[in-house]
């Protein structure tokens, strides 16, 4: 799956149909296979890929949400991506997966002839037991080949644990307190049943939101540019994410894994996964195989002494 070092408009056409297993035929409505399908979730109905890739073309900065394990999502960035590249643009490639401590290290060895992603993930202490390195490995490398920055946007873990113990330290903004709620009950529900303490939990919440706001402001720095966001799923909710301290709207698409018990895309927008506004498209993939999360329940942080 790798691009022309010369990268060709009819190539790059090309190479995103193939990716995407044309996976957007009409068929019947009813009981349908969502894997491999677009909700367009403004115009309320499916769309062809073609019409995702027309958007990202154009738009200044886009994110896309993943779930971290799932290969399928990350062909599907790298394809996005390439789009956007095809095109004679040459946004930032803003990650997650990085630490920002170490975006002097990423940007050092950048600029390093002979550097390649496995060099670049050393440098920029890639965690490869946290991060799945087939996944992103090959996005790495398609920014290498058009020398895209490639910004670390992550809170450190140090950084993340001081929040948590002292929630002041983020010195967040202010926002609606059905956000914390939101971002609270997801903690809840990631720790397989545990009940959180409240002041573990608030502290948490102000990581999380602490994460978005980093990104956030990663993502504005860039924007004169223009930047690709790689983050989970949550993080790039327009409702309550990186987005709500943003200067302006991104696009937001989110892949998606379908649940064999929400066969509608409007199911996945009831409140609980997410809202009618944390996402402007829903594409729709297979699960990734995995151990059930709560065989060995997640640890929760220890209150402070």
């Amino acid at each position: 799956m790798h691009f022309a070092s010369h990268l060709q408009r009819s190539i790059a056409c090309c190479l995103f149909v193939l990716v995407t297993s044309c996976g957007n035929a009409p068929r019947s409505e009813a009981g349908m296979d969502l894997a491999g399908r677009i909700w367009d979730v403004r115009a309320g109905r499916y769309v062809e890929a073609a019409a995702v890739q027309v958007a990202a073309r154009a738009a200044p900065v886009v994110l896309l949400g993943e779930t971290h394990d799932n290969l399928d999502h990350h062909r599907l960035q790298r394809a996005v991506l390439g789009e956007i590249v095809a095109t004679g643009r040459r946004p930032a490639l803003v990650m997650e997966q990085f630490d920002r401590e170490f975006e002097a290290a990423l940007e050092t060895e950048r600029a390093r002839p002979g550097r390649t992603a496995d060099t670049l993930m050393e440098a920029g202490h890639f965690d490869r037991k946290g991060w799945q390195v087939e996944g992103y490995r090959p996005l790495i490398a398609l920014a290498l080949e058009f020398d895209l920055p490639i910004v670390a946007a992550n809170l450190s873990r140090d950084e993340a644990r001081s929040i948590v113990r002292d929630p002041s330290r983020a010195a967040l903004p202010g926002v609606d307190r059905r956000v914390e709620e939101s971002i609270a009950a997801d903690i809840d529900r990631s720790h397989c049943g545990e009940k959180a303490p409240p002041a573990i939990l608030a502290g948490m919440v102000a990581a999380q939101r602490a994460r978005d706001l980093a990104m956030a402001r990663a993502l504005d720095s860039e924007a004169a540019r223009g930047a690709v966001l790689i983050a989970g799923v949550g993080h790039v909710r327009a409702d309550r994410g990186a987005p709500l301290y943003m200067a302006r709207r991104p696009l937001v698409i989110a892949f998606i894994e379908v649940d064999p018990d929400q066969r509608q895309p409007a199911q996945y927008l009831d409140g609980e996964f997410a809202t009618a506004g944390s996402f402007d498209y829903l594409w729709f993939t297979s699960r990734a195989a995995r151990a059930d999360p709560c065989a060995e329940k997640p640890a929760l942080p220890r209150a402070a002494r």
